[in-house]
């Protein structure tokens, strides 16, 4: 969101259902934030921020050591939470249960990092990383470099079978009203933010399917290869 104004006043939070009121993070404005450019101020409130007073704990750290990750903003673990707000379970789904409730805490499935200032961001969901030659890619990370392209109205980066690498990022695109581009313009574009193993290695330009409000629909990401071959 990088309007002219009213950044404050749209603050970014992470929600889930699994959580008694929802809310478990919020991306608390800093006064000392207040005198920034527009674009950084939209940068950090797109952190999903600090957790909810009503949360007894939330951190990132490794999903099998439990240790807290480095508050270096690089490094990814789990988001795990902990207090009376959370399920007890999944109703009938003991395999569910047991597979996010471990050693106190719930594996939220978020991947995320940690800054300086301990406030929290997510960079992808675990079964939606992007892992190509070994590296683990976001696919949020390059989503949200491809959507400052100022001709791509929304995007959805996911992971394309590929023989050499495993997988490699593929770019669903579509544009804003009036506007043109190509495959190469976005990698080109992408290759100014990303690593060049992080950019899409293709790119398809259409329309994607959205929900009631207008925000990228669930299965965004599962449509892809009912596609027509890329």
């Amino acid at each position: 969101f990088q309007a002219e104004d009213g950044i404050r006043d749209q603050p970014r939070s992470r929600g889930l259902g699994d959580v008694y009121k929802r809310q478990v993070l919020q991306c608390a404005w800093n006064e000392e934030w207040n005198n920034l450019s527009n674009s950084e101020k939209a940068d950090l409130n797109a952190r999903q921020g600090v957790r909810y007073p009503n949360l007894e704990e939330a951190v990132v750290a490794d999903p099998e050591t439990h240790i807290p990750v480095p508050k270096d903003g690089k490094t990814m673990g789990e988001i795990l939470i902990r207090g009376n707000v959370v399920m007890k379970g999944y109703y009938k789904n003991k395999e569910a249960t047991e597979s996010s409730m471990r050693n106190g805490w719930f594996h939220s499935g978020d991947l995320a990092v940690v800054y300086p200032d301990g406030y929290i961001q997510i960079k992808d969901r675990s079964k939606d990383i992007i892992i190509s030659g070994g590296e683990n890619i976001s696919s949020v990370e390059v989503e949200n470099v491809v959507a400052k392209h100022p001709a791509v109205s929304l995007v959805a980066v996911v992971a394309k079978p590929d023989k050499k690498w495993g997988e490699v990022p593929c770019a669903f695109i579509e544009l804003k009203e009036g506007k043109k581009t190509n495959q190469t313009e976005i990698i080109n574009f992408c290759k100014k933010y990303l690593a060049s193993f992080k950019c899409p290695k293709f790119v398809v330009f259409g329309l994607l399917p959205k929900t009631y409000t207008g925000k990228n629909s669930a299965i965004s990401k599962g449509f892809i290869f009912t596609l027509p071959s890329i």
